[in-house]
C-alpha cells in the first residue's frame, strides 16, 4: 500500500508558506487555522448535547435512549453538529485527502478539550479495514488523532486496534442494522489494562461503530473510555 498522506501534507505545508492566509469562509485576515475569530465562533458547535451519546439536544442532559440504556463507553463528545461548513470540511478530508481539514478540525477539537481534567492517557482512532485503507490511502480518524495529539501531547495508538471484518457501508442503514453490521468488527492487538482511552472518529451517527470498538477496548482492559468525534448528526 502506498501511503500518500505524507507527501500531500508536505505540499500543503509548502502552499501555506507561500499563499496569503485569509479566512476560508469570509476572506478576512486569519490565524494559523485559516479562519478568523468571528467565523470560528459562528461554526455549528455542539454545545448542548447528550453527555451519553453527544446527540444535539434542546437542553443539556441525557437523551431518552441513553437514559434507558447506557452506552458501553463512559462519555461521548462531538465538537460540532454535522452542518455546513463542518460537513464540507469532513467530506474534503474523508474523500479528497484534504489534510488541512484534519489539522483545522483536530486543533479545534483539542482546544475545546485541553482544559479537561483529567485528560485521557491515549488516543485510539477508529481503524479502517485494510482493504478500504488500501483504496483510500489514509485513515481520516488517524489524521484527526494526530492533529489532536500535537496540541494535547497525548500518544496515538495508531495500530492498537484492527478492523477484522469488511463491514457494509453504514450510510442509510437503521440503528439496529448498524449495530448488527458492526458486531465483532474489531480486535485489539495489545492490552489496554487500566488506561483512560479516547476513541477518535470523524462523524458519529448512531454510535454503533464507536460502541463496538468501545466493547473491544473494555475487553482489553480499558478502565475509562471516552468517545471524541469531530461532528455528530442530529
Amino acid at each position: 500500500m502506498v501511503d500518500l498522506s505524507g507527501p500531500i501534507r508536505a505540499l500543503q505545508r509548502t502552499a501555506d508558506t507561500v499563499l496569503p492566509r485569509h479566512c476560508q469562509a469570509c476572506e478576512a485576515p486569519a490565524g494559523q487555522l485559516g479562519l478568523c475569530a468571528a467565523c470560528i465562533c459562528a461554526l455549528p458547535w455542539n454545545d448542548c448535547a447528550c453527555t451519553g451519546c453527544a446527540q444535539p439536544l434542546a437542553q443539556p442532559g441525557v437523551c431518552p435512549d441513553c437514559a434507558r440504556r447506557a452506552p458501553p463507553y463512559d462519555h461521548a463528545w462531538a465538537a460540532f453538529r454535522l452542518e455546513a461548513p463542518i460537513q464540507h470540511s469532513i467530506h474534503a478530508l474523508k474523500y479528497h485527502a484534504d489534510f488541512t481539514q484534519a489539522q483545522l478540525l483536530g486543533t479545534l477539537m483539542a482546544q475545546q478539550r485541553q482544559h479537561l481534567a483529567p485528560l485521557p492517557q491515549v488516543l485510539l482512532p477508529v481503524p479502517l479495514h485494510p482493504g478500504r485503507l488500501r483504496r483510500r490511502g489514509y485513515n481520516q480518524a488517524l489524521e484527526l488523532a494526530r492533529a489532536i495529539s500535537k496540541l494535547l501531547q497525548l500518544p496515538v495508538l495508531s495500530d492498537a486496534a484492527t478492523r477484522q471484518r469488511a463491514t457494509e457501508d453504514q450510510i442509510g442503514q437503521t440503528a439496529a442494522a448498524r449495530r448488527r453490521n458492526m458486531r465483532g468488527a474489531f480486535t485489539l492487538r495489545r492490552p489496554l489494562t487500566g488506561l483512560h482511552v479516547a476513541l477518535i472518529d470523524d462523524v458519529m451517527t448512531t454510535g454503533a461503530t464507536l460502541a463496538e470498538l468501545a466493547r473491544s477496548c473494555r475487553r482489553a482492559g480499558a478502565a475509562q473510555i471516552e468517545v471524541w468525534a469531530a461532528a455528530r448528526t442530529p
